[in-house]
């Protein structure tokens, strides 16, 4: 996400920095600039108005053209901006309501409502304990309620049985009472959706919101639809009144125009983003971190909790200890390989580094994450013992390796070269007592945490932190 935008605006932050003082001409060129910038991201007209007002205004204050980095204050001015703009600050799910609190999950038909509604049900469970009865209300697009009781059932939450005959108002009505007496903290309503906004869905949406009263009504728009989805957040909010949004399809969304306009435009706060299919990929809309890395500055907060949530820092510290000897094995690069994608695409995380972007640049991640998974399936198809050891693996072993994963023998034999420098490699460094510097950094990441054991094994090159 915010990828174009990130390019153009390192671009003109580039050619700022690289001049000792700034006059009000340098300071209009580069706004011009800015201007584009946001405008070819599908960000709101009156969002740019306002936010290159407010820059200009400060920029040719005193504070930034008397500054001896006058090119830095420009940007740390709008880092600021960019953050007010998205709202300031996360704005959590109210949840200190009388259980069961209700939360409608509303929007157009294909923006991922019932997909987010199971991703909002499981981050409820892991990270509040909460427990969520699910419901569907939408009686008209065919398969709905099993798509619901699908995706429930997959995060190991309750999904109340539906008819496509029953009216959504008794729905709700019955989904509230079921909450209520089966002792559950959240009832989460899965509403229907139009191809667009209509009258019938207003009332039906508006009815029920009367009937169950929702301490949350949650809209879920598709950032990808650019200022279209400003323009829904609108129409919903004036019928509606909602609390909050949720952008979806973010991974697949290079401009990020909607997640720089919803909150000027509407004054509703974007709570979550979410991720691809994948039933975790939800995470909170923080406006700082999000400013952070639009600019290049990487989100090490992010990523902390990242790691935290997602890798198991004990068996991390295991294969540390053994990529550090000569004990590490083909299976343990697979299990410290699963453990680097449960973290996400390979883009996304390099992107939460700070200046990684710029060392990244010309490579393309996602030839990373196909070799990675040719290499997962090179290994997936040896025997248990030919991963503990490889150096069994003769010529007639290769073979049926390469046709089990379809690959070739040069692409096996390449990983077991690749791999044997690097088990060689680390060695060295336990022999030299290096192990704080192996340590100083996160696991899977390469150049500290031992966790990725040599670029080469990705598609080439020398492990990281090695010159």
């Amino acid at each position: 996400m915010f990828d174009s935008l990130s390019d153009r605006l390192e671009a003109v932050f580039k050619k700022l920095k690289g001049q000792g003082s700034l006059n009000e001409k340098n300071i209009r060129d580069a706004m011009r600039e800015v201007r584009m910038a946001l405008l070819e991201a599908d960000v709101h007209l009156d969002v740019v108005k306002s936010f290159i007002a407010r820059v200009r205004e400060k920029s040719l204050g005193q504070e930034v053209m008397g500054s001896l980095t006058p090119g830095q204050q420009v940007i740390h001015l709008v880092h600021k901006e960019l953050i007010q703009v998205m709202g300031g600050h996360n704005e959590q799910l109210n949840l200190a309501a009388q259980p069961p609190v209700v939360v409608m999950m509303v929007g157009l038909q294909g923006s991922g409502k019932t997909t987010t509604t199971a991703k909002l049900a499981k981050r409820l469970l892991e990270k509040d304990r909460k427990k969520s009865l699910l419901a569907s209300l939408d009686v008209y697009r065919p398969a709905a309620m099993d798509q619901l009781a699908t995706v429930g059932a997959a995060v190991g939450a309750q999904v109340m049985p539906t008819k496509a005959s029953e009216n959504p108002r008794d729905i709700a009505k019955r989904a509230l009472q079921t909450a209520r007496t089966g002792g559950f903290d959240v009832l989460l309503l899965d509403t229907a959706g139009r191809l667009h906004v209509d009258e019938q869905l207003m009332n039906e949406l508006v009815d029920v919101a009367a009937l169950v009263k929702p301490t949350e009504i949650l809209l879920v728009v598709d950032s990808m639809t650019g200022q279209d989805a400003v323009n829904v957040a609108r129409s919903f909010d004036t019928k509606l009144s909602v609390s909050g949004v949720i952008l979806t399809k973010t991974d697949g969304d290079a401009r990020g125009g909607a997640a720089l306009s919803v909150r000027h435009v509407t004054g509703k706060p974007i709570k979550f983003l979410g991720t691809g299919e994948a039933l975790d990929g939800l995470e909170p809309f923080h406006p700082e971190r999000v400013a952070s890395r639009i600019l290049g500055m990487g989100d090490i907060l992010s990523l902390v909790e990242n790691v935290m949530e997602k890798v198991d820092l004990k068996e991390t510290s295991k294969l540390q200890e053994k990529l550090l000897t000569s004990s590490f094995t083909l299976e343990d690069f697979l299990a410290q390989m699963q453990q680097i994608k449960k973290m996400g695409p390979l883009g996304d995380l390099m992107a939460m580094i700070p200046g990684a972007k710029q060392l990244m640049k010309g490579r393309d991640t996602n030839v990373d994450e196909r070799h990675m998974k040719r290499v997962e399936a090179i290994i997936l198809s040896m025997t248990l013992m030919e991963r503990r050891k490889h150096q069994i693996l003769n010529a007639s072993r290769k073979r049926r390796i390469a046709v089990g994963s379809g690959t070739s023998v040069q692409e096996v034999n390449n990983l077991l070269k690749q791999f044997v420098q690097t088990q060689t490699l680390m060695k060295r460094f336990g022999k030299l007592g290096n192990k704080g510097f192996m340590r100083g950094g996160f696991p899977g990441l390469g150049g500290g945490g031992g966790g990725f054991p040599g670029a080469g094994l990705f598609g080439g090159g020398k492990p990281p932190g090695v010159s």
